[in-house]
């Protein structure tokens, strides 16, 4: 006599980020609340989705490949993403993809940053190391390297600003226009952003200072700063070439200044 044991189906989860809906596909339960708790603010919130993942996690006794280092190539219209907590394989024109992946919210966090960078790519936008905030209806991005302060402007943002992020924030392109988009990827304020979107006003540079003030910047230097924020994953050449003019006509389009502020709640009476 033969034994069958029922199928376990795979919920999709739909995580929405930019206006960009991606489904993820899991068979374990508690995997799935821990997205749900994970992308709070950011799930379910479109009936469909444009991507879509199936998600198997190792098993209990399997350990994680020993290679950590993250690479991102591409075969055959196909694009291979792996880390030491992750192997994924995605085909956009299949609007479909899979991801093995260890039983943390980090693996899936990555692959999905990646994933959207080369989605932006081809649509004139990125992710950037930056804060972001709304305030009167307007989106102003804070860029810098580790330590220029994202968190602290994130942290003295007066009660009518709204928060996207403090980390890594999400420009799309409309039009002539750039979109400021929330994120979930949260840096030390660990607080996930606001599921909105605003038009872009500015981009600053932060520079900590002795005082509040708002600086002009050259093309070339602001272009340079600019790409060295922007988050890029993949050695292809023809999406290098893409994100370089995405930089050129960004800094065309949008007001970028140099902010040299006191780390105290009066920076944002000169942001406007």
């Amino acid at each position: 006599m033969t034994t069958t044991f029922p199928t376990i189906a795979r919920e999709a989860l739909s995580i929405e980020i930019g206006g960009m809906a991606i489904a993820l596909r899991t068979h374990d339960p508690s995997f799935r609340r821990l997205i749900e708790n994970r992308y709070e603010g950011f799930v379910g919130t479109s009936p469909s989705s444009q991507f879509e993942f199936d998600i198997d996690l190792y098993e209990p006794s399997e350990s994680a490949p020993a290679d950590d280092e993250l690479e991102v190539t591409i075969e055959a219209g196909e694009w291979l993403l792996k880390r030491g907590d992750f192997r994924a394989r995605w085909n956009p024109d299949a609007s479909h993809g899979q991801i093995r992946q260890s039983c943390t919210p980090y693996a899936i966090d990555c692959v999905l940053r990646i994933v959207h960078t080369l989605i932006l790519a081809r649509q004139g936008g990125f992710l950037v190391h930056a804060a972001s905030a709304i305030r009167n209806g307007k989106a102003f991005l804070f860029s810098g390297v580790s330590g220029a302060g994202k968190t602290t402007i994130s942290r003295l943002a007066p009660p009518d600003a709204t928060l996207l992020t403090d980390e890594i924030s999400y420009v799309r392109r409309e039009g002539d226009r750039y979109m400021a988009c929330g994120t979930p990827f949260a840096g030390e304020l660990a607080r996930v952003g606001e599921n909105q979107t605003a038009p872009l006003s500015a981009l600053f540079l932060l520079e900590k200072g002795l005082q509040n003030s708002i600086e002009p910047i050259g093309p070339t230097e602001a272009i340079q700063r600019l790409l060295r924020n922007i988050l890029f994953f993949a050695d292809d050449p023809e999406l290098v070439k893409l994100v370089f003019q995405s930089a050129c006509e960004f800094a065309s389009l949008v007001p970028i200044h140099r902010l040299v502020f006191v780390p105290d709640q009066r920076v944002w009476d000169v942001i406007r």
